[in-house]
């Protein structure tokens, strides 16, 4: 039986590009203390970022030339104040997304990269963050586009998500032991949930930090680049 017209194979390749960066990506966390071990902990953080880097490009890249691939499920473009909708949550997204901008120095390796076990700031709101960050970019994107390609995108990456915040509490528990269960114990995967029970405490100071005003411009900066984003990626014949 002849597949329908609709389905193209942009949607296979962009899920067989997520499976692949999946496996690098949380392969090599679950690799970290045998890679510091052997190489140190700068050189493994360099191997990882330079590993990592190619394949984001690559599927953001795929992503941009494919976004209005296969069927549309909706059109909300056209309607007032979804754009505005749309780019409020992408900005929330990001609060959640990038909370390991807190420590720009180990990233770059400049500082020696650590492993750490947080419980303040957005942590009382959610133990995942990063999770919680890229299902609600999902949500807004597919919203936005509403193609079958974006919607299977979405679901790919919050598929990846959902398996780090096992992969996560996993290796958090491995290092930690008992102290990571406690801590385990006064946070949620839900936003605002143990906060509601009572097992959390909201500090709003611990909010007050550069980093959240940095990533605020960043969002900024990437409403006015995100055309030009996506006028150079449309060069790329993918």
């Amino acid at each position: 039986m002849a597949l329908p017209t609709w389905l193209t194979p942009s949607h296979g390749i962009i899920l067989g590009l997520l499976l692949g960066f999946a496996i690098v990506h949380s392969g090599l966390a679950a690799l970290r203390p045998w890679g510091e071990n052997k190489i140190g902990p700068r050189p493994y953080r360099v191997m990882f970022v330079f590993v990592n880097i190619p394949l984001a490009i690559i599927l953001i890249t795929y992503f941009f030339n494919h976004r209005y691939d296969g069927f549309i499920l909706w059109q909300f473009q056209r309607y007032q104040g979804v754009k505005a909708f749309v780019w409020l949550f992408s900005a929330i997204s990001f609060l959640f997304l990038y909370p390991a901008t807190f420590n720009l120095l180990e990233i770059a390796a400049i500082s020696k990269p650590q492993v750490y076990l947080y419980e303040t700031g957005i942590i009382r709101i959610c133990r995942h963050p990063q999770m919680i960050g890229q299902v609600i970019w999902c949500i807004t994107h597919t919203i936005w586009l509403g193609t079958t390609f974006t919607l299977v995108t979405s679901l790919g990456l919050v598929a990846h998500h959902l398996f780090a915040v096992w992969h996560g509490d996993y290796r958090l528990k491995k290092h930690y032991g008992e102290v990571f269960m406690d801590v385990k114990k006064r946070t949620s995967i839900i936003p605002f949930l143990a906060i509601i029970e009572g097992r959390q405490t909201l500090k709003l100071h611990e909010f007050l930090k550069p980093t959240y005003l940095v990533i605020l411009i960043f969002v900024e900066l990437f409403w006015w680049v995100h055309p030009w984003l996506i006028k150079i990626t449309s060069q790329v014949n993918w």
